[in-house]
């Protein structure tokens, strides 16, 4: 990912805490001669390895299921974004810009073969994002059967981190008191990414 200076962001402790807040996140590999892309949920095992490690799976039908083992794949975790407009700086010789967070996540594929593995994995993942519910669902049911059925239809992995990379672009490259004007602009806009990205650059502003 290009990243310059400015914008790159290397510190796992911020890292770690944005892939588990964006949670849903694109995984490219590679399918013959071609990129080959799934939108899915992938859970971080921190203390994993050297950089952590990521749990996922895929419905069993899915081409991408058939990733060899140890092929290096790519995971991208997208946070708020927002357009941002020159006529906010009141400054001549300015251009339209994005600020946007995403963080980039290379690791080696494996498959998950062991059932009660699977099973470990899908129960650890409905537990994390059940954890906010009045009433969590768990995996564990009355209708454990059918659960056992569907677990058959799926094809789970981890992917041992290798590198991460985070590209945090909230117009550190400007003025403080440019940068205060952009806040002030986003704050206006109605969409709830704008208002994060406003409070991301607001926080992120010399103390």
């Amino acid at each position: 990912m290009y990243a310059p200076a400015a914008f790159a962001e290397t510190d796992v402790s911020r890292l770690h805490p944005f892939i588990e807040q964006h949670s849903f996140a694109t995984l490219v590999s590679n399918q013959g001669e071609e990129p080959f892309a799934s939108h899915l949920p992938l859970l971080l095992q921190r203390e994993v390895g050297q950089n952590g490690c990521l749990l996922g799976h895929f419905a069993r039908a899915n081409p991408q299921a058939e990733t060899p083992d140890n092929q290096r794949v790519l995971a991208i975790f997208h946070g708020p974004h927002a357009y941002i407009s020159p006529t906010w700086y009141a400054s001549q010789n300015t251009v339209p810009t994005w600020n946007y967070q995403a963080v980039h996540v290379y690791g080696r594929y494996s498959r998950i073969t062991d059932d009660a593995e699977l099973k470990a994995v899908i129960a650890e993942t409905v537990q994390f994002y059940e954890a906010s519910q009045p009433e969590s669902w768990s995996i564990e049911t009355p209708e454990a059967e059918f659960t056992e059925g569907l677990l058959k239809g799926i094809v789970g992995f981890r992917i041992e981190i290798e590198r991460i990379e985070g590209k945090f672009k909230l117009s550190q490259n400007h003025p403080e008191e440019r940068r205060k004007k952009v806040i002030d602009a986003l704050k206006k806009q109605s969409s709830e990414d704008a208002q994060a990205i406003a409070a991301l650059m607001e926080a992120d502003l010399p103390a």
